[in-house]
């Protein structure tokens, strides 16, 4: 069997303008502004509030001088400045082999670099691992998003050669990845115990060895919105993508970050972290820590309590970026990224506009 060749920026790049920057440019025809800028970035005129319209645009002098609410009016200038936030922490391995969230992270940066430089407007890109590992300031071209793609799919390499060396040093002690089926064939629950905690040993001992120079904790969101804060000195277009899977402390950070930006939020998701599927009894391994816990995906109770949790987690990210005035769409390793941005596009020029 012939392995496919490796995935370069070009070949990326190449495949997203057939398969996902033709079809947009169908389906809304060219209009890609109303895709990523909100209200627009200069200031044109003032006229009176009306339901629907962003809070963060009353003009506060007018307001208390005319005892009426008034908003700032902006056009949408020209050229702007994008930057695009990339976490690409370890929980981003997460998915299909063949379409990890890491892949759709690639995909939907190259794609909004791709047609933002098209535009003529300057994109630059920050990408999070354990730290901001990358900078990459605002430049137009096609040049400039090859180097994008290629930071991304460099990061990803980076991540599946860590993983390989992890699983070679489990499979010495019968590790079978992140998740495994538990062996209890021959053996008591005593002897399973005892042979379970020496692999756990093993596993801890091998991984000390190959990653002492990275500390297993978990991504801290805020190191990428703080970094973001210092870069982006005067107003831009700011694009999260994230899993959101972070310490606490970030959102006040997305908050400061949206008084001076117009920011867009894109989760990466995948369905499996809501409905983990029945697998029977395995490893699960925390990607972000190394923790790992065995369990009993087929026993109800369980899916159920992992349920309720991730959906207490979604509705806690979508506060905390509704509390920041951030608009947050979600994009999942099984969506079609044609639909994903065409959706998000229909409600971005849907808050615009406001009720009529």
């Amino acid at each position: 069997m012939v392995a496919a060749p490796p995935l370069t920026a070009e070949r990326l790049l190449r495949t997203l303008e057939w398969r996902v920057v033709r079809p947009l440019d169908g389906r809304l025809q060219g209009d890609y502004r109303s895709l990523f800028t909100g209200g627009g970035l200069d200031f044109t005129d003032l006229r009176e509030y009306e339901p629907g319209d962003d809070p963060r645009h009353i003009e506060w002098n007018v307001t208390a001088r005319l005892d009426t609410p008034w908003v700032r009016q902006y056009v949408e200038s020209r050229e702007l400045t994008a930057w695009l936030l990339l976490d690409h922490s370890a929980s981003m391995a997460f998915g299909p082999v063949d379409r990890q969230k890491s892949l759709v992270l690639a995909e939907v940066a190259t794609t909004l670099a791709h047609v933002l430089t098209r535009g003529g407007n300057r994109v630059g890109a920050v990408v999070l691992d354990r730290d901001v590992e990358r900078v990459i300031p605002p430049a137009q071209g096609r040049v400039q998003v090859l180097r994008i793609a290629e930071a991304l799919l460099a990061q990803r390499r980076a991540a599946a050669d860590r993983d390989e060396r992890d699983s070679d040093a489990g499979g010495e002690s019968g590790h079978t990845g992140r998740t495994g089926r538990a062996d209890r064939s021959a053996v008591g629950p005593t002897g399973w115990l005892a042979r379970r905690r020496q692999r756990r040993d093993r596993r801890a001992a091998a991984r000390a060895g190959a990653d002492t120079d990275r500390a297993r904790s978990s991504t801290d969101l805020a190191v990428l919105l703080r970094a973001a804060s210092g870069l982006a000195r005067r107003r831009s277009l700011v694009i999260v993508v994230s899993d959101f899977i972070t310490a606490p402390g970030w959102e006040p950070h997305l908050g400061r970050l949206a008084q001076r930006h117009d920011v867009v939020a894109i989760q990466v998701t995948d369905p499996r972290e809501l409905d983990l599927p029945d697998a029977g009894a395995v490893y699960v391994e925390d990607a972000e820590t190394g923790e790992q816990i065995f369990v009993d995906t087929s026993d109800p109770g369980f899916r159920a309590r992992l349920r309720a949790a991730a959906d207490r987690r979604q509705a806690e990210i979508a506060a905390a970026t509704a509390r920041s005035g951030v608009e947050l769409y979600r994009v999942g390793t099984d969506d079609d990224l044609v639909r994903s941005l065409v959706r998000i596009a229909s409600l971005r020029r849907r808050r615009r506009r406001g009720p009529r």
